[in-house]
């Protein structure tokens, strides 16, 4: 019986940086039907709009999505950004090489998106400056302990705010999320990872301790189908 009380441990496939082939762009692409499917990418996208009001009129806007996997959420971002006509430069971070090749190979020039390999831990992250981060079921991938330090460092890096878009861990969705997915994948990474997921995710209490410990005291949690949690941060 799994426990639903604490976060879990357990590690996914997905966390192995050398993954790659076949599997790895069947993952991706599965992983971009999910989300759509289940309606979460409106979740970034309506945090990422709470943020931008007061911020129009700034000449230029650098956006960064955190483990940016196929660049799917960037592409509707820049979408976003052109509806509204704002100038914003996009920038997707992943530390696996491997998905970064499979998200250039599948993000058209016209959407002007640059893609870095990068550790959100290193010295190279570090010296980096943007003016709103968003993470979109990224950051159950850390431990509490890990988000705390990264969450303060940020605070030095971005000017306007954080989007998180993550799992909330509940029985209901893990076992909706594991008949599902092996009814439905071709994938053993998603079937393997996407309960594992559910396991290593967040109950609202969790969230906002985090941000608390990391210093933030302006910031919203909201639940969001299907299980997810919108966390919109102000900086």
């Amino acid at each position: 019986m799994p426990e639903f009380s604490k976060r879990a441990e357990e590690a996914e496939i997905m966390d192995d940086l050398e993954i790659s082939g076949g599997d790895l762009d069947q993952a991706l692409r599965e992983l971009e039907s999910i989300n759509y499917l289940l309606g979460g990418n409106y979740v970034t996208l309506k945090g990422l709009a709470m943020l931008l009001e007061g911020h129009r009129d700034k000449p230029r806007l650098h956006i960064a999505d955190l483990g940016c996997g196929s660049g799917d959420m960037l592409k509707r971002i820049r979408r976003l950004m052109e509806r509204r006509k704002i100038n914003a430069a996009l920038t997707g971070i992943d530390a696996n090489t491997n998905v970064l090749k499979h998200a250039m190979a599948h993000t058209p020039s016209t959407c002007r998106i640059e893609y870095e390999a990068m550790d959100i831990f290193s010295e190279q992250f570090k010296l980096r400056k943007f003016d709103i981060v968003t993470g979109t079921l990224f950051f159950h991938h850390f431990t509490d302990a890990q988000l705390v330090t990264f969450f303060k460092r940020l605070r030095n890096q971005v000017s306007v705010g954080l989007v998180i878009n993550d799992i909330h861990r509940h029985w209901f969705s893990y076992y909706s999320i594991k008949i599902l997915t092996r009814l439905l994948s071709k994938s053993p990474m998603v079937i393997h990872d996407a309960p594992v997921s559910v396991l290593r995710a967040f109950k609202r209490n969790e969230l906002r301790r985090i941000l608390k410990e990391a210093g933030f005291n302006r910031f919203t949690i909201k639940w969001c189908w299907a299980f997810r949690w919108q966390v919109v941060v102000w900086f």
